[in-house]
């Protein structure tokens, strides 16, 4: 089973990590990864394709 999941990171609070994070615990593996935005200084978007058998 796949599953996608919008990383996002405006500051050190503000931010989704925690939940990739806590996939990753729960035997989710990074099939893929692509930024999404992240010029010019403003917050960074990443699309992450997670992995489970």
């Amino acid at each position: 089973m796949q599953k996608a999941i919008v990383v996002y990171y405006l500051s050190e609070k503000k931010n989704n990590l925690s939940d990739l994070n806590q996939l990753l615990q729960e035997g989710w593996k990074v099939v893929s990864q692509s930024a999404m935005s992240g010029t010019g200084g403003g917050p960074v978007y990443s699309l992450v394709i997670i992995e489970k058998d």
